[in-house]
């Protein structure tokens, strides 16, 4: 057993026969929140696509899932160009049902796969699909296989998986090193540092996305950008601000965030203005979609470091943020999720309309107070108390707790 590291192992199993001893390795392996939602469409779909940033665990999700079905990669370049110029033969050679991963490679491939769901349409589960470039591919997917797609989102672990995992109530450290460290799978199966994974993770992924998307001809500016926004994850986004600060055109900005979203590193959250007058604040909100990309990108590599940083309270309502959305996407929800600002400075961090209804989410490193939060009280006459269907001060508490009938204080696990 020795050069094998027994973090990475469940079981080695050890098969003697006449000739040989062989050694299985079995990996770590954390169960995803969205494997039962995956099985459930796949019985109710001809296809389905997995979306998500890269290294999210999605090509070894679906190869979990579906262990016996042909599985291939478009990442390969000779496989992603039969697909592109002749799908039909690509198709007769991997016959369904098969894994397809990094689509995006071959968008022009959806067309021969509709035709040949229309075929055998009481086939469910035949194309099962994963992509890296979220915008281009969900265009692409909806246009062509409107009605035999369904699309979910895998984002990078989240601390709900993490927690059950080790089967943990995590404290406040503990969120903080999570925060650090980030939700890239590979970190965790393989004891990976993750000040390194994140610096081979921008040279080999981000860059490689980058150039495929945009013909870029400044690296060293697009670095300085990405590190510039970072450190204003959780804020109002101003195109022309870091625009001035990085000294390129906001027409280029505009590009290079389009870039980072289609890729699933970062999101901009939209305001909530429905009927609420003309004085809100109407651009959108930045977060990173992965607080330890995020804490690499602001050179904040402890949790020490981040208890004591100033950007301690931003990178928490960012954790928060991707908490919220991994349990909707995990649920095959949309992500219909707001903030709401007006320029009277009356604020909460996060909405989510139920109906008529909203839910309110405000985010606190640390509160005990048991008290709803002075801002969301400033608005409550504004949204109309009976239209108010709960308020979650979301903080690093042990437990849920239940405070009244519409207000709770949570941690980032039970959402």
């Amino acid at each position: 057993m020795q050069g094998i590291d027994l973090t990475q192992l469940i079981v080695a199993h050890l098969i003697i026969d006449k000739y040989e001893v062989k050694v299985h390795i079995i990996r770590m392996w954390i169960h995803r929140d969205i494997s039962i939602l995956i099985s459930k469409i796949s019985k109710e779909r001809p296809a389905l696509l997995l979306t998500g940033a890269r290294q999210t665990g999605k090509s070894s999700l679906l190869q979990h899932l579906f262990p016996d079905q042909p599985y291939v990669s478009l990442d390969i370049p000779l496989n992603a160009k039969q697909a592109s110029e002749s799908g039909q033969y690509f198709l007769e050679k991997n016959s369904a049902p098969i894994t397809i991963d990094e689509i995006q490679y071959a968008p022009e491939l959806f067309r021969q796969i509709k035709i040949n769901i229309d075929q055998k349409r009481q086939l469910m589960g035949q194309y099962i699909m994963t992509g890296s470039q979220k915008f281009s591919l969900m265009k692409g997917a909806s246009e062509s296989l409107a009605g035999r797609i369904s699309i979910l989102n895998l984002h990078s672990l989240s601390a709900r998986e993490l927690a059950n995992h080790y089967q943990i109530k995590p404290n406040a450290m503990q969120i903080a090193e999570w925060i650090i460290k980030g939700g890239y799978p590979e970190i965790y199966e393989q004891n990976l540092n993750h000040t390194r994974y994140y610096g081979d993770y921008i040279a080999t992924y981000i860059e490689r996305d980058v150039r495929q998307l945009i013909n870029i001809r400044h690296i060293r500016e697009f670095d300085q950008f990405m590190r510039l926004l970072a450190i204003r994850s959780g804020q109002i986004f101003s195109m022309s601000r870091i625009a001035m600060e990085v000294g390129v055109s906001t027409h280029t900005i505009k590009s290079w965030i389009g870039v980072l979203e289609a890729s699933n590193i970062i999101y901009l959250l939209k305001p909530f203005y429905n009927n609420y007058g003309k004085r809100l604040i109407k651009s959108p909100k930045l977060y990173f979609l992965d607080t330890g990309l995020l804490c690499y990108l602001s050179n904040i590599q402890s949790a020490d470091i981040l208890l004591n940083s100033p950007l301690l309270g931003a990178f928490f309502e960012t954790y928060a943020f991707g908490q919220l959305l991994r349990s909707l996407h995990s649920q095959g929800k949309s992500d219909e999720i707001y903030y709401f600002r007006d320029k009277d400075d009356r604020e909460v961090d996060f909405l989510i309309p139920q109906g008529n209804l909203l839910d309110l989410y405000e985010c606190k490193w640390s509160d005990e107070s048991g008290e709803i939060p002075n801002n969301i009280n400033k608005l409550i006459p504004i949204f109309n108390k009976d239209n108010i269907n709960s308020i979650t001060t979301l903080t690093t508490t042990a437990q849920r707790t239940r405070i009244s009938e519409k207000f709770t204080v949570s941690n980032v696990i039970e959402l």
